[in-house]
């Protein structure tokens, strides 16, 4: 059996390490663009739109940069043929509501009212979309979670004159614009979030 060389063995390792930082960096700067627009959805269909640091940094864009970097260190490892553990980082899209149900208040308000769960329900969308689109499981289980996510997308979408009213109704520009928003974000998470659901690639 021919021996490995130790020096090769550390070349690659670096490689790997140095690619799962790029993916995992280009992977916060993608979540936190995703974050920012997701924003600006809310900002949508808000009664009453404020931005401040709590709720906006800490809730929102801190979030999307961590599940972002999440889900591109994934990918390194994925590519790398690390595929033990991947399916842990589809757990990425939670950070969302952890954090939105860490703020003062929330969690009493989640709790009792069910306001605030749109973050839960943007997680789901994306881990269930995630797996059926890419999980090789039972073809049956993959298309109940391929219902379940279409449901909850229609759901988030079609609260969009809901929430806002007759000046985001789908018949007007505006109210077309924010469906078109929101509704490619979510496709967009849960496409990222099918990452660990795919097969690593095999060691050369």
């Amino acid at each position: 059996m021919a021996s490995l060389d130790p020096s090769g063995l550390a070349v690659e390792t670096n490689a790997r390490h140095r690619h799962s930082w790029t993916l995992g960096a280009f992977g916060a700067l993608a979540g936190v663009a995703w974050a920012a627009a997701l924003r600006s959805y809310m900002w949508q269909i808000s009664e009453a739109p404020t931005v401040d640091w709590t709720g906006t940094f800490a809730a929102i864009i801190l979030p999307g940069a961590v599940c972002g970097a999440l889900l591109g260190v994934a990918e390194a490892r994925r590519e790398a043929g690390l595929g033990r553990g991947l399916r842990w980082f589809a757990l990425a899209p939670f950070v969302f509501p952890v954090a939105a149900l860490a703020m003062p208040g929330v969690l009493w308000i989640f709790l009792t009212t069910g306001l605030g769960g749109g973050s839960v329900g943007v997680a789901l969308l994306a881990v269930t979309g995630g797996a059926a689109m890419s999980w090789r499981g039972p073809v049956w289980a993959r298309v109940l979670l391929g219902v379940l996510a279409v449901a909850l997308l229609g759901g988030l979408t079609a609260a969009v004159p809901l929430l806002g009213g007759d000046d985001l109704a789908f018949t007007t520009a505006r109210g077309a614009w924010v469906a078109v928003l929101v509704s490619s974000l979510l496709a967009l998470i849960a496409l990222a979030t099918s990452i660990p659901f795919r097969p690593a690639r095999a060691l050369r």
